[in-house]
């Protein structure tokens, strides 16, 4: 996932090029990654999976947590698994997207799975630990 969303990319890059007046939100955490059957673009957020069973769409998605970034490569990735289960109804995940827990959360990334997953209902969705990664590029 190496999709940042346009309006925090942004505010980074007037923040590292000493924009008078430049700020860049910081995220308030947890970190929450919501499941998409339809993804976003940098300006639009995608559809997000139905709500029900063990999924809670927004603030009650599932917390990605993840290690500090490797600065060679500016690429962080989760420090544990990402799981949802007793999945809500039968469809089909093929993104996510990472929002913070303000009080009107923002979107920060976005992006698709390396391959979708038919999810049926009562199934256990799952990222392992150090599968969802972002990346500045």
């Amino acid at each position: 996932m190496a999709n940042l969303v346009a309006v925090h990319g942004a505010q980074l890059v007037d923040a590292s090029t000493d924009q008078a007046g430049a700020s860049v939100r910081v995220s308030t955490g947890p970190i929450k990654c919501r499941l998409m059957t339809a993804n976003g673009s940098a300006t639009a957020a995608g559809t997000e999976v139905a709500t029900g069973g063990g999924y809670t769409s927004g603030t009650g998605a599932p917390t990605a947590t993840f290690g500090a970034a490797n600065t060679t490569t500016a690429t962080a990735a989760t420090s544990g698994a990402i799981n949802v289960t007793n999945y809500p109804r039968a469809e089909t995940v093929v993104g996510v997207e990472l929002w913070d827990s303000a009080g009107t959360p923002a979107r920060k990334w976005f992006g698709a799975l390396a391959s979708s997953k038919t999810m049926a209902s009562g199934d256990t969705f799952s990222i392992a630990a150090g599968a969802l990664t972002v990346q500045d590029l």
